[in-house]
């Protein structure tokens, strides 16, 4: 796989390139054939938070990850296991699908084949809601989604007649979801 790393507030030293490349490349196992397209590392440090973006494009596959913590290279290490199990997932996804079909992609080798015990019930919906969407603006929807505590909330646009959603971004700001 190829690495593009970049720095942002932070300065790439060779000491953290060489760790992010020892530690993605643990991923290549997981691959009949490593990835050709190139793996974007973001490095980051926002106030005393070091956060680690790691994206790797697949055909028909976007891997992402994203870790922040105290220390960059914990930050490091814990998106490697997001990106493992995002992996691990989509492998038994991809094997239950396809099981005796025999026309699975062979995008992941066959040495991951099952989610560890536990991991294969998060596949599963536990709970249903069912609402009627109310038409309203954008603010109304922030102000509600806010009133519930929630970080997200689906609602009707007023102007625009379809389904978006508001959401509450990492920064603190809002973000807007809409059809496209």
């Amino acid at each position: 796989m190829n690495y593009k790393v970049r720095g942002q507030n932070i300065e790439v030293t060779d000491a953290l390139l060489d760790y992010v490349e020892k530690k993605l490349s643990r991923l290549e196992r997981y691959f009949e054939t490593p990835p050709t397209s190139d793996v974007s590392v973001t490095l980051s440090v926002i106030r005393d938070l070091h956060i680690v973006e790691v994206t790797i494009p697949l055909t028909g596959l976007l891997l992402r990850a994203e870790h922040r913590s105290k220390d960059m290279y914990s930050s490091i290490d814990s998106v490697v296991d997001k990106l493992e199990r995002q992996i691990r997932k989509h492998k038994t996804k991809v094997n239950r699908k396809f099981r005796l079909s025999g026309s699975a992609d062979h995008l992941f080798s066959d040495e991951v084949t099952q989610l560890p015990a536990g991991e294969e019930d998060m596949l599963e919906v536990v709970r249903t809601k069912r609402f009627t969407l109310k038409p309203m603006d954008v603010e109304e929807a922030i102000l509600q989604m806010n009133m519930i505590g929630h970080n997200f909330f689906v609602f009707s646009n007023a102007e625009s007649k379809e389904v978006n959603v508001v959401y509450r971004r990492n920064d603190g700001r809002y973000g807007l979801i809409e059809q496209g």
